[in-house]
């Protein structure tokens, strides 16, 4: 089944054409009469983000599917059973293919209220635009899968876009952007046991320390645990250590010194009962000649992530080619410099991500 079409509501029920329902829903035909299902076709007007927030959107490069987000709310509202049984029908795949790299697409961003990208404020906010980028992502040779929270995977199990895909489920979210609370990081997304019920392939945290903020401690004990109960059903989880101070005005501030790198990976590579599932993903330093250093810290396989989107593009992926030949460094997890690159084309920018590999 391609991207975009309703995954787990065609099928037919047992009895013929399908079951109806109450309202007289036929659960084994959900595409619009002469319609394409979820999707739309190339060519449609662009979507636009709240408060006039509006971009291109991932089809203005002419090769991606347009979601048709009244039929995927149908389908939630009507049979929420379908996401289960998508999850169940899911074709898996090892979390590495021959090659030994990932290259997986972010998108958990939205739920910790970090909507922003570059000057557009609710670039994010724009589920749509947001789906229709990771699907055309997705879809793009190269790509091993994707990051998100419970309410995207759903989406995309849904749209068909997760089968011979990683499936990475965000499990802390709590730390909401700009919230004074932030660094007390609880964990309102997946849980051990959700990714393991769902067949989903990894998870991942973030884990920020701030030495003069209590709620650091909590996150990190909670990080811990999470280790453990993943490492017990034998999924890998993503850590993804900062050492974090406020600025003079309480914004929080990622240190990408190596000393604060080497420290957040010595920190993070220690948590836990056992490390044999922990992997490390981690900022490239803000001087890329220390990553080298850097990475000697830990045996832990890393991946990089991509950080804020700025408008040097190509210094951005000059800093991952030479951090991405070290040898403990095994990928990339990069979400919106590739799903919002300056110039709108989300395929280039993919595919010049999925070159440096």
């Amino acid at each position: 089944m391609r991207a975009g079409r309703v995954a787990g509501a065609e099928h037919e029920r047992e009895g013929g054409d399908g079951n109806r329902d109450g309202d007289g829903v036929t659960h084994a035909h959900l595409d619009h009469e002469g319609g394409d299902g979820l999707t739309g076709h190339e060519g449609d007007s662009g979507t636009s983000g709240p408060a006039g927030n509006s971009g291109p959107s991932s089809h203005d490069s002419g090769t991606g599917p347009r979601v048709d987000i009244s039929e995927l709310v149908r389908v939630r509202a009507r049979h929420p059973e379908a996401i289960a049984e998508a999850a169940a029908r899911r074709v898996r795949r090892p979390l590495l293919d021959d090659a030994g790299r990932l290259m997986i697409v972010a998108a958990d961003h939205p739920a910790r209220g970090a909507l922003g990208v570059g000057d557009r404020k609710f670039a994010m906010a724009n589920r749509a635009e947001l789906l229709e980028r990771l699907c055309l992502a997705l879809s793009r040779p190269g790509v091993d899968g994707v990051l998100a929270t419970a309410d995207i995977l759903d989406d995309l199990l849904l749209l068909g876009a997760l089968d011979g895909k990683v499936v990475m489920g965000s499990m802390n979210r709590g730390g909401l952007q700009g919230a004074r609370f932030e660094l007390d990081d609880r964990f309102t997304g997946h849980r051990a046991e959700d990714i393991e019920r769902l067949r989903f392939d990894a998870g991942k945290l973030l884990l920020r320390i701030d030495y003069d903020d209590p709620g650091s401690l909590t996150t990190l004990e909670s990080t811990a645990r999470a280790i453990d109960d993943m490492a017990a059903r034998r999924l890998p989880l993503f850590v993804e250590p900062f050492i974090s101070r406020r600025t003079d005005e309480g914004k929080l501030k990622n240190d990408l010194s190596a000393e604060a790198v080497i420290k957040s990976i010595a920190i993070s590579s220690g948590l836990g009962g056992t490390s044999a599932y922990t992997w490390l993903k981690l900022p490239v330093t803000e001087n890329p000649d220390d990553m080298a250093q850097v990475m000697e810290t830990s045996t832990l396989p890393a991946v990089l992530l991509g950080g804020e989107v700025g408008d040097d593009q190509d210094g951005a992926y000059e800093k991952w080619r030479g951090a991405l030949q070290l040898p403990t460094v095994r990928g990339l997890v990069v979400g919106r410099s590739l799903l919002y690159p300056p110039d709108g084309d989300v395929a280039a920018a993919v595919d010049t991500a999925v070159g440096l590999l």
